[in-house]
């Protein structure tokens, strides 16, 4: 697994913000998998990062999310983002299609719902709004 597969989303997005705004301020290549940047967080400090392609978790930032622990913030992605701007072109397009992708599988849930609902007859709809209305109920903690 990757940077990409390992970070948290939000860990994901704040990287790809960081990275359009600029916020990599320095950044170096190291051997062949490697990276070595600086990024301006929040509060005007900068967090030394070190990327490690080959074994991401490897990988360091001196922010107080990751110091010491072995995770993926949002500075090493946006390091990686920064040196690897394809790579974060081809998340964006991923993230595209798979919405695109969703959208569609919603569009087809809600036609076979409506065709399921359509199938009942009138003392079944009724069955099934009473017991929708109970779920409903019960999931806002109504009783």
């Amino acid at each position: 697994m990757g940077l990409v597969e390992l970070a948290s989303d939000k860990s994901l997005w704040r990287g790809v913000d960081y990275c359009e705004n600029k916020k990599v301020v320095s950044l170096k290549k190291e051997g062949f998998a490697g990276y070595q940047g600086r990024v301006s967080g929040s509060d005007n400090k900068v967090y030394d990062v070190h990327i490690d392609k080959e074994h991401p978790r490897k990988s360091t930032c001196t922010c107080p999310f990751a110091a010491g622990r072995r995770v993926i913030c949002k500075h090493m992605i946006a390091v990686y983002f920064t040196a690897e701007p394809q790579a974060k072109e081809d998340f964006l397009v991923e993230v595209e299609q798979w919405e695109a992708e969703e959208e569609q599988r919603e569009l087809e849930h809600y036609k076979d719902l409506e065709k399921y609902v359509k199938s009942l007859s009138k003392s079944e709809l009724q069955v099934q709004l009473l017991d929708a209305l109970i779920n409903l109920e019960e999931s806002r903690n109504y009783w």
